[in-house]
């Protein structure tokens, strides 16, 4: 079996591939890292377009194979939030006919990251970097900026893990859905 991933970002990949092994139906799967274009922003604002980036991506890397996968991550208005919002990611995993959607858990970004991304238009990473809160370029790739607010207790991979775990439970019991 082949499953397609709409990314070349190794979090990303590396998530897929562990979280597979856990499933007797794609145990033996083979994952392709595919680049595709998720169609939304740089940086979804709205649970909306983070979901439509996910199965864009799905939609877009969909050839040649079983399955494919679609994450994508950003913001979501919360109320009572300090800022407003929280950052969540979603899986939409696409059989050809229909998606399977699934989320992670989220998180709020200081208040003072979350301000310089949406006036400056810039990525949530970006931000991150440029206020002094880490020094590496590509933390997205690596433990994410979860991973450094949670002092290594949840990186990114492991949040990305949830959102491909939440929308397994689709084909895991398909009888339901």
């Amino acid at each position: 079996m082949k499953i397609n991933i709409g990314s070349k970002n190794k979090a990303k990949i590396e998530a897929l591939q562990e979280i597979i092994k856990d499933y007797p139906d794609f145990v033996d799967a083979k994952v392709v890292a595919v680049e595709v274009n998720s169609e939304v922003s740089h940086q979804p604002k709205s649970l909306e377009e983070v979901v439509d980036g996910a199965m864009k991506r799905a939609k877009n890397c969909f050839n040649n194979c079983e399955y494919s996968v679609g994450l994508e991550s950003g913001l979501m208005k919360v109320p009572e939030t300090k800022t407003g919002f929280m950052d969540v990611g979603a899986c939409a995993i696409y059989d050809g006919k229909q998606f399977h959607l699934g989320l992670s858990s989220a998180f709020e970004y200081p208040v003072e990251v979350t301000k310089y991304a949406l006036e400056n238009d810039a990525e949530f990473s970006t931000a991150f970097r440029e206020l002094g809160f880490t020094d590496k370029e590509k933390i997205g790739t690596e433990e994410g900026i979860i991973g450094v607010l949670t002092k290594g207790r949840l990186k990114r991979k492991d949040q990305v893990k949830q959102s491909i775990q939440t929308a397994l439970i689709h084909l895991e019991n398909k009888h339901l859905y």
